[in-house]
């Protein structure tokens, strides 16, 4: 989303995030101890240093702007930086792509950004093991590429692959387009090496596939968004690249006939690696982007890829189960075919934004239910006036609602948020989540409780202050 919150929604953040306020004397010493032990060209200030990082893709801004930003090259900046916030009760903002969409990496006064992204080295890479150890700053696309040098893959496979980090990925828990069947981000992430609050170094998880000594500190900090340690390398699993793959496009009158579809392909044990499916409006913006005609071919687009030996097979299966559902099925085997019809799904983000200011929604339902959400959704755009233009990870029930505004009104109109309650409110009546992979945030915070109750909030705010006991990692954010 690129709208600025309204005064209204900055008020929403709890007051951990109000109870930074840092007077001017903390700030400037806080600026000498690093201009005094960070390297030269590490420590950026001033509007013109720091206004880039006050918000990331989300749009969300808090007022003002970040006392400093950390360009980190190594753990020990990050760790000095670290200790120096700690002792002066300094918040501080862990930042890989800024490429999140929940307002995670948004930066507002008083607080310090640590940019990761220049700590975006490879540093493993065991064909032997299908592992890899890499910085949080290494480009999702770039390690599955190195990876591909030696028949592997990264799984996780994110829209924004292109230009999201792996620090980024696993800050959220990122989902993507391959998670059908390889899981999300977490199911790749072996261990940790992170820094606590302090400067704490502590490593998490282990080399080996299995292992269950100790509490899982490795998933717990994985889509903890910054908020319990800062992670400065990951232990990835990789994957062989399947022998075989097969796209299929079928093309429906409905968004929600697409979904039943979807949800018979579930029925019938059918396990595709990915099933894409983006409605008509959606499908309309990107042909007016890319010139395209997805459009005129259909209501809504689902696309299938099915890999592995039996990747024919499977596809085959599926087809048939599509058969007399769909107005019309296409199978290629061709990779540049298919990846013309990935950048559909790919791009449809960025042509969307082209038509005004999105605010993305991000809820996951039974994947019985999707037909159910997907009408959820278009009572709610109807019920409030909204545009709702949606797309799907859809063998996951993932749903991806994403409201158009008008980029000429200053904040987020009443029935926007209005629209967004609806929709989640729906999610969990269906028995599903306020998020299924870009996180809280700061966007998603006033409906937390309604998902995770009194009890179990109150515990994970515990687990925040062991930690973090001075609450200084990401203030206001996730919980």
């Amino acid at each position: 989303m690129t709208v600025p919150l309204s005064d209204a929604d900055t008020a929403d953040r709890t007051d951990s995030a109000s109870a930074h306020a840092t007077d001017t004397g903390t700030a400037a010493a806080l600026l000498a101890a690093l201009r005094r032990d960070l390297p030269d060209g590490t420590l950026g200030t001033g509007p013109e240093a720091t206004g880039p990082y006050a918000t990331d893709r989300s749009g969300s801004r808090p007022a003002g702007l970040p006392l400093a930003v950390v360009h980190a090259t190594h753990t020990e900046h990050v760790q000095t930086a670290l200790r120096h916030a700690h002792v002066l009760r300094v918040p501080v903002v862990p930042r890989g792509a800024g490429t999140g969409l929940s307002g995670g990496a948004s930066a507002g006064a008083d607080s310090v950004v640590l940019d990761l992204s220049r700590m975006n080295r490879v540093l493993e890479l065991s064909p032997e093991e299908q592992i890899a150890v890499v910085e949080p700053g290494v480009i999702t696309a770039d390690l599955d590429r190195a990876a591909g040098e030696f028949g592997l893959r990264y799984a996780p496979d994110p829209a924004s692959a292109a230009i999201s980090t792996v620090g980024g990925n696993i800050a959220t828990n990122a989902g993507g387009l391959r998670c059908a069947k390889y899981g999300v981000t977490r199911d790749a992430v072996l261990g940790l090496d992170a820094l606590l609050a302090d400067g704490t170094s502590i490593r998490t998880g282990r080399r080996t596939v299995k292992g269950v000594t100790g509490y899982d500190l490795t998933g717990l900090l994985t889509g903890s968004e910054g908020t319990l340690g800062v992670i400065t390398a990951a232990t990835v699993r990789l994957r062989p690249v399947p022998e075989e793959t097969v796209t299929v496009a079928a093309y429906f009158a409905t968004f929600a006939e697409g979904a039943e579809a979807v949800s018979a392909l579930t029925a019938a044990r059918i396990e595709p690696a990915m099933a894409e499916l983006l409605d008509g409006p959606v499908l309309g913006a990107v042909d007016d982007a890319q010139g395209t005609d997805l459009r005129s071919r259909g209501g809504a687009l689902l696309l299938l890829q099915c890999d592995g030996r039996g990747a024919a097979a499977e596809a085959d299966a599926a087809v048939r189960q599509l058969r007399g559902r769909a107005d019309s099925v296409e199978v290629t085997e061709d990779p540049a075919e298919a990846d013309r019809l990935l950048a559909a799904r790919r791009l449809a983000l960025p042509s969307l934004e082209r038509l005004g200011r999105p605010l993305i929604e991000d809820i996951a339902v039974p994947r019985n239910q999707l037909a159910a959400a997907v009408r959820e959704i278009d009572a709610a755009a109807d019920r409030h006036g909204v545009r709702i233009f949606t797309f799907a990870h859809a063998a996951d029930g993932n749903l991806h609602p994403i409201l158009v505004l008008d980029p000429a009104l200053p904040a987020v109109p009443d029935a926007a948020w209005r629209a967004a309650g609806d929709i989640f409110t729906a999610a969990l009546r269906l028995g599903g989540t306020l998020t299924g992979e870009h996180g809280v945030g700061t966007l998603k915070r006033r409906w937390l409780g309604d998902e995770l109750g009194p009890d179990q909030h109150a515990l994970q705010r515990r687990l925040k202050a062991a930690f973090d006991p001075h609450g200084i990692l990401n203030p206001g954010k996730a919980l």
